[in-house]
């Protein structure tokens, strides 16, 4: 079973693809490139402030599906250059202070209208015993 989960408060999807699904206990997020949801575009700056935009998109549909970053599980990081890691982990780690989620960090050669970042994550959606 599964249930899509979109947010108005993040930018729309821009191919044939959900923000999000649930399924099985747990919250799939697509990855976010840094759009403004309220202009359509992307945001103007450098990795940091693009790297802030996609945390708000990606906080904005974990909010609509009633869990915060603190559900997180697993990130992955897509950086058009991997030399912007440093920039991006300092606005990252605003985000995640405490039992922070596994995490991946790749460069690519290139990412949807030309932005520096994208951030994808897996989240669950409540209390498990482990």
């Amino acid at each position: 079973m599964k249930k899509v989960v979109h947010s108005k408060c993040a930018p729309a999807a821009i191919g044939p693809y959900s923000q999000a699904i649930k399924s099985n206990g747990f919250l799939f997020v697509s990855g976010q490139i840094p759009i403004n949801p309220e202009s359509g575009e992307i945001v103007e700056g450098g990795v940091d402030v693009q790297t802030r935009q996609s945390l708000e998109n990606l906080k904005a549909i974990l909010n609509d599906a009633g869990i915060g970053f603190e559900n997180v599980v697993k990130t992955t990081v897509f950086l058009k250059n991997i030399n912007d890691f440093v920039a991006m982990n300092t606005v990252y780690a605003n985000y995640f202070k405490e039992q922070c989620p596994a995490r991946a960090c790749v460069e690519v050669s290139n990412l949807p209208k030309g932005a520096l970042v994208e951030i994808e994550l897996i989240a669950t959606m409540g209390e498990y015993s482990y």
